[in-house]
């Protein structure tokens, strides 16, 4: 039920021709309350697209009534004509809904730069008939109409004591750290404040789809959403309500990984042993972005010289002559130096785990990423044509 699993909460995912294939392509989601609390996280990336520039607006008084987002093209750098359509976009969607449109978040997805006025008449004609097929049970529809190149649906539950989280997620190229690297959309009907909702968001997607850095490419339309309704009449404890939404956060952030253009391998890396959190996430993320050692993994070669001289290149605190390295289970690494042999490493499972322990101190972090593949570069040196 994706979106629609907790209570207060209806969804519809249609067809309104953006994209070629005539596949679904443009969902709402709409928070029926008694609350109308919301709150998001944009991407990092100083080139925005339109939806994003009206969203961070939208959200800023801490209420969402909905949220509308559509795949087959971004709305990103189309000029004055982008943001209009975004604007125009939420307002026939408050028309509808009796509400107001700086309370309707936007979100857009697919090819940057294309726009004209049939894309924005499909948006809004779909918009209009999205809001006509709203459901209790429309979760699963809008999860599939916010798809581009992903091979599968992302959603995402968790049941608490008394209340609920439903999620949804797109996501499968551009994906690297920005607060968020794709569109979500996560709903619960657990009774929270504005500055709750906020603070819950940003410390879950600090610790989960910030930590995914599948491509090192961060994307301009990048927005994690939390809706809440608050129609389970409960207010969880604060811990027992981040640790629900990590869970969730966690579970999408590994869902994009696994379904990331192109890959082979899907990559774990963890580091321990670190003086601070900031150090072993600029350790695992020096990793993830290294092309050799991806390329390396892709080859089933557990070339772990390449893993030291990633994090190399950081400022991390760590001797590098007393790091330990793993791969699968293997030690490779001792104390700088060859440990059990290379043979033992088996690369071919597509799960991948790499241990790095830096010997520096208690701190640690996980980064998930993927491979460099043949398939990677086809598909992306394609995408436009």
């Amino acid at each position: 039920m994706s979106v629609t699993a907790p209570q207060g909460f209806e969804a519809a995912g249609v067809a309104a021709g953006l994209k070629s294939t005539g596949a679904p392509d443009v969902a709402v989601v709409v928070n029926r309350g008694p609350s109308k609390v919301g709150a998001a996280v944009f991407t990092g990336n100083r080139a925005k697209a339109n939806p994003i520039l009206w969203s961070q607006e939208a959200a800023k008084d801490g209420v969402v009534e909905a949220i509308v987002l559509n795949s087959g093209g971004a709305n990103c750098f189309t000029g004055a004509f982008g943001f209009q359509t975004s604007h125009q976009t939420a307002e026939r969607a408050a028309e509808l809904l009796g509400v107001s449109g700086g309370d309707v978040l936007i979100c857009s997805t697919g090819l940057i730069g294309t726009g004209d006025d049939v894309f924005r008449a499909k948006v809004l004609d779909g918009t209009e008939r999205a809001i006509t097929a709203l459901d209790a049970d429309g979760g699963s529809d809008a999860a599939h109409a916010i798809m581009t190149t992903d091979t599968v649906a992302k959603t995402s539950t968790f049941q608490g004591d008394g209340w609920t989280i439903g999620a949804m997620a797109k996501g499968a190229g551009m994906l690297a750290p920005g607060l968020a690297t794709m569109l979500v959309v996560i709903t619960t009907d657990a009774m929270l404040t504005a500055g709750e909702a906020d603070a819950h968001l940003r410390a879950a997607t600090r610790v989960s789809f910030d930590r995914l850095d599948s491509d090192g490419c961060m994307s301009t339309n990048d927005q994690v959403t939390l809706m809440v309704s608050g129609a389970s009449g409960v207010t969880p404890a604060a811990d027992a309500f981040r640790a629900g939404l990590v869970e969730v956060c966690t579970d999408l952030a590994v869902q994009l990984q696994g379904d990331a253009e192109g890959a082979s391998h899907d990559i774990t890396i963890e580091v321990v042993g670190a003086a601070s959190e900031d150090d072993a996430v600029e350790v695992g993320r020096s990793v993830a972005r290294n092309n050799l050692f991806k390329a390396a993994i892709f080859g089933n070669d557990p070339n772990w010289g390449r893993v030291l001289a990633a994090i190399g290149t950081t400022a991390a605190v760590f001797d590098p002559y007393a790091v330990d390295v793993s791969m699968n289970g293997v030690r490779v690494c001792s104390e700088g130096g060859p440990d059990r042999p290379r043979e033992e490493v088996d690369l071919s499972p597509r799960a991948t785990h790499l241990l790095i322990d830096l010997k520096a101190g208690a701190a640690s972090a996980t980064i998930f990423t993927n491979d460099l593949t043949h398939d990677y570069v086809h598909e992306n040196s394609a995408y436009s044509s």
